[in-house]
């Protein structure tokens, strides 16, 4: 696809919603043409997350690798595409990469179910997946699944070819070098809740560590203010001060990525800093898919769009 590219729009995680996806599509003025959704000047750029969860996951990745492979878009790699490649290897030990635990069978579930006698399209889409980048830098902005950290990017832009049976069993080996990039970036940071204390996840699980806003300060924040889950009594409690962070800086350039489950039904859409964005609002959870608009030339923002909550 030859054409002038004048700026970007990026898309949040999907998880099978294909409907929500063409509707925002139609409405940052894309158009479909020979089976492909393009706009004349610009292009998408998708955060990960196409698969589980949602109704429509053949054909979400459908729509996304022809906009990929037609120059209409680029797709990075989302949590939910690297667990489903840990989840398809073999372990050498026996098994598989990622266990099939009824946990993990839970989360790929709708997949497994709606690829079942299209197998061979499936392993395909897994080929697709291994050669996705983790990280996208262009024409001055950044885009991760759930966390830029310059020195995972470092090592990360070392790696060559695509994502190997043998590094998915290096960075499936716990506290590992490779464990902690790909954790980290496709994840997020954890740390840990103090005093024993826990929290339910979204999938009933409880959980002794949390996910934090990796682009704060800490300084004079609360548990409430730098975790994303906590239990109620930790909200406004002050975070020791002996918290080891790498706060995005100010002057970096705009970095933007998914994979929080942010409620629309809370808040608005908006930005998390003014060089931050999380484009993920639950639409898997009867959020929205939000779309944030991106100009080159004069590194505009246009903002925010979506899809209507359900």
């Amino acid at each position: 696809m030859n054409q002038t590219t004048t700026g970007y729009d990026l898309i949040g995680d999907i998880h099978g919603h294909a409907t929500e996806l063409k509707t925002l599509l139609q409405k940052m003025g894309y158009r479909l043409k020979d089976h492909v959704w393009s706009h004349p000047e610009r292009k998408v750029i998708f955060v990960g997350d196409y698969i589980d969860r949602g109704p429509e996951i053949r054909e979400t990745l459908y729509i996304v690798k022809r906009m990929v492979d037609a120059g209409a878009a680029y797709a990075i790699m989302g949590n939910h595409e690297y667990n489903a490649l840990a989840f398809s290897y073999h372990h050498p030990d026996g098994g598989h990469i990622r266990r099939h635990s009824p946990k993990n069978i839970h989360q790929h579930y709708e997949t497994i179910k709606q690829f079942m006698g299209y197998e061979k399209e499936w392993d395909e889409y897994l080929a697709w997946f291994a050669n996705l980048p983790l990280f996208l830098e262009i024409d001055g902005i950044r885009a991760v699944h759930a966390c830029w950290q310059d020195a995972h990017i470092d090592f990360l832009k070392k790696l060559e070819g695509p994502l190997t049976r043998d590094m998915l069993l290096k960075a499936h080996t716990k506290h590992s070098p490779e464990w902690t990039v790909f954790e980290e970036t496709l994840k997020g940071v954890e740390m840990k809740l103090p005093d024993g204390q826990s929290f339910q996840d979204k999938d009933g699980a409880h959980r002794a560590e949390s996910r934090i806003k990796w682009w704060l300060n800490p300084a004079g924040l609360t548990y409430g203010d730098y975790f994303f889950n906590y239990p109620d009594a930790l909200q406004h409690q002050p975070l020791p001060e002996e918290i080891a962070a790498q706060p995005y800086h100010p002057d970096a350039p705009p970095v933007f990525f998914g994979h929080y489950w942010l409620n629309p039904k809370f808040a608005a859409p908006a930005k998390q800093a003014d060089n931050v964005v999380c484009l993920d609002y639950s639409v898997a959870k009867g959020g929205v898919l939000v779309g944030y608009r991106w100009g080159i030339e004069s590194r505009t923002d246009f903002g925010f769009e979506m899809t209507t909550a359900v």
